[in-house]
């Protein structure tokens, strides 16, 4: 079974070199150990020192060179506008309160869909909006592993 020995970060691997393509999401992106099987058929032991997030576009280097290309699935989401940065920060300290994996996306927060929480956000004056996308939450204060690489 091929091994991941590397990866690269999206962008800067050979497009050429990829020999497959896996679709994960979020929860799958964010691993230390697995044994994954790509769309081809292709399976392959991810086995890092410590979990990492791998993100849409990242390169998977197997020990033969290869490199299996990372795509983050699109999940069911919502999506959190308010009408100031004020009221913003509000639902986003209540999503926090609640342990809410949020992702931020420009001036709106993204949730996994959650009908108790999109009818307390509702309460509170959000406006929402269901959308299906890749989800790239961010990683609270004690994740210290983040999106290291290793070359």
């Amino acid at each position: 079974m091929s091994r991941v020995s590397a990866i690269k970060p999206a962008g800067e691997w050979d497009a050429a070199a990829c020999r497959d393509q896996i679709v994960l999401d979020a929860d799958a992106r964010h691993r230390r150990r697995a044994v994954l099987t790509a769309g081809g058929g292709l399976k392959f032991l991810l086995d890092l020192p410590q979990a990492m997030v791998l993100h849409d576009g990242d390169g998977l280097v197997l020990d033969d060179g290869s490199i299996v290309r990372v795509v983050a699935q699109p999940e069911p989401l919502v999506e959190i506008a308010a009408d100031t940065a004020h009221d913003l920060a509000r639902l986003a300290w209540h999503l926090g309160n609640r342990h809410t994996e949020v992702q931020v996306v420009g001036d709106r927060l993204r949730i996994r869909r959650d009908h108790v929480l999109e009818e307390m956000l509702a309460r509170l004056g959000a406006r929402l909006a269901t959308t299906e996308a890749p989800f790239e939450p961010e990683r609270g204060a004690y994740d210290h592993h983040g999106h290291h690489h290793d070359e």
